[in-house]
């Protein structure tokens, strides 16, 4: 029972028969795109956490996940924002789940 407690939306997910196009789409990136070899790239210039404080980066993973969902489904922030609240499948893929 340590599990986390599903909501409506993940047992909709999870008992779906037909896959929407964009479950496709990312499902293919996920196997397609080298992540690691794109973290490794980016790493040396992402910002780390500061001695003096403040609030530390996000996540280079989730970061570099969201700017590649943005490119390729043309949301701006706040649209990114919505579709990471209102379609589980993109926050699953983001790993912010």
């Amino acid at each position: 029972m340590g599990g986390k407690q599903l909501g409506f939306s993940d047992y909709e997910q999870s008992t779906a028969k037909k896959r929407t196009k964009r479950d496709k789409f990312l499902t293919e990136m996920e196997k397609v795109v080298p992540w690691q070899a794109l973290l490794d790239l980016i790493e040396p210039c992402y910002p780390k956490t500061s001695k003096k404080g403040g609030r530390s980066p996000y996540p280079l993973a989730t970061m570099l996940r969201i700017h590649l969902m943005q490119q390729w489904c043309t949301h701006l922030n706040p649209g990114m924002e919505e579709a990471l609240i209102e379609y589980p499948p993109c926050a699953v893929s983001l790993g912010t789940a």
